[in-house]
């Protein structure tokens, strides 16, 4: 999910939410583009040297900050499945259990990504701010769980999802500064 450019919230302002999980009971996804200055390997000293540049914990939303989640983008073939210590989210992309050693895991995984809490949303919450469109719904690419810090993920993401989608990617951060 894009945030619309109009969402203010300043814990998803210009975000991208990657859904991890989608029940009738409510919604978990973590913010993609939200780095932090803390390093892994201060926090999670095993799994520091495997993560993704830039190697920081991103803030994955306002909800139980001090919780850690791990999204990978898996080698092709890979089956999570079959591979204790992996939860299938979609496609080539997985949960990881950090609770795991790094290397029986690292081999299988393209990259990945350490986040500092997660966003959710109760039962019709979710549907209620798409419906406000405050969410864009977009397909979501393993790529962009990897995203890097320097890389404008907002944009990057609107401007593929062609017109006229793909216009609100120009849409300034300040309109009074347009």
């Amino acid at each position: 999910m894009v945030a619309a450019p109009s969402l203010n919230d300043p814990n998803f302002t210009r975000t991208v939410v990657y859904v991890i999980d989608q029940r009738p009971e409510g919604t978990l996804g973590v913010v993609l583009n939200r780095p932090s200055e803390v390093a892994v390997h201060d926090v999670l000293p095993p799994w520091g040297p495997h993560v993704s540049k830039p190697q920081c914990v991103h803030i994955g939303g306002p909800v139980e900050q001090k919780t850690a989640l791990c999204l990978a983008a898996l080698k092709a073939g890979t089956d999570p499945s079959v591979v204790e210590g992996l939860v299938g989210v979609q496609g080539p992309v997985a949960l990881i259990d950090l609770d795991a050693e790094p290397e029986d895991l690292v081999p299988l995984v393209r990259g990945l990504r350490v986040f500092a809490g997660y966003s959710g949303w109760g039962e019709g919450q979710l549907a209620g701010e798409i419906e406000r469109g405050d969410w864009i719904v977009v397909t979501g690419l393993a790529d962009d769980v990897l995203a890097e810090a320097n890389v404008d993920l907002w944009g990057r993401v609107l401007r593929r999802q062609g017109m006229p989608l793909a216009l609100l990617s120009t849409y300034p951060t300040d309109v009074r500064n347009n």
